[in-house]
């Protein structure tokens, strides 16, 4: 008799694939989704910016600009600041009616839903936007790129019961800075309970953060190199990795 075969590294990709954006939710698929996320968000970011010198997931920053501009009465950027708001706001809007649409027909896609709506949005804008030669066609990009940034952000947060944030980079660097503390605290009280801090829970912030600043780095330099078609392979990815709980669903019916 045979040894059984261990599966091969093709076999364990193809599942992983097949799992990380289902229905079914485990530590580690959540990692494995965030990190991916985490490196689209970082791209468009900072393609946003080079284009059109908008940070569109930084809604803290967007905020404040609209205050600001709107004292100093540059009022054309208080209107893109408030577009950037409300774009992300219906983004993630739009994540909550999908996402809740599915969960209540018990889809497997209840998730890979909006990140397919996601990817084909992220694949018709890196294809089609460098075509764009309106004259306010920055409106059109801003748009675009918040509603995407919001509809992302609020999957995560729905996936990971709030605990991770792919586009919001202050509270990760924050949770960061709470652990290392924890880290380094050193208690000089006997008999009370340690102070401990979650390394795991470090070590994915700080991936997370990491693959954010990598993904912003690919990002420019490849809006720089190639406009917006940069943007094509990511959406990709992250098409391939959101179909397959669909096709499970489609099957079904």
């Amino acid at each position: 008799m045979s040894p059984p075969q261990s599966p091969s590294l093709a076999g364990v990709a193809a599942r992983r694939l097949r799992t990380v954006a289902g229905a079914t939710r485990t530590p580690r698929r959540n990692r494995h989704l965030a990190n991916l996320l985490a490196f689209i968000a970082g791209m468009l970011n900072s393609v946003g910016f080079v284009a059109v010198s908008v940070y569109t997931s930084h809604m803290t920053g967007l905020t404040a600009s609209v205050a600001d501009h709107l004292v100093l009465g540059s009022m054309r950027l208080v209107g893109i600041g408030l577009e950037a708001i409300t774009c992300f706001v219906l983004g993630a809007g739009t994540c909550a009616v999908v996402f809740n649409w599915g969960r209540r027909r018990h889809h497997e896609a209840r998730f890979a839903n909006v990140l397919v709506l996601e990817a084909v949005l992220i694949l018709a804008f890196g294809g089609l936007a460098d075509q764009l030669t309106w004259r306010h066609r920055d409106l059109v990009f801003v748009a675009v790129l918040c509603f995407t940034m919001g509809l992302q952000n609020a999957i995560i947060t729905k996936i990971s019961a709030a605990q991770i944030r792919t586009t919001h980079v202050t509270g990760m660097v924050t949770d960061i800075g709470i652990e290392l503390g924890k880290a380094a605290y050193r208690s000089r009280m006997p008999g009370q309970p340690p102070v401990v801090a979650d390394l795991g829970k470090l070590g994915l912030l700080a991936g997370l953060v990491g693959l954010f600043f990598v993904g912003g780095v690919a990002g420019a330099a490849g809006y720089l190199a190639l406009g917006f078609t940069v943007l094509l392979a990511p959406a990709l990815v992250l098409l391939v990795v959101a179909t397959p709980p669909l096709l499970v669903d489609l099957r079904g019916r």
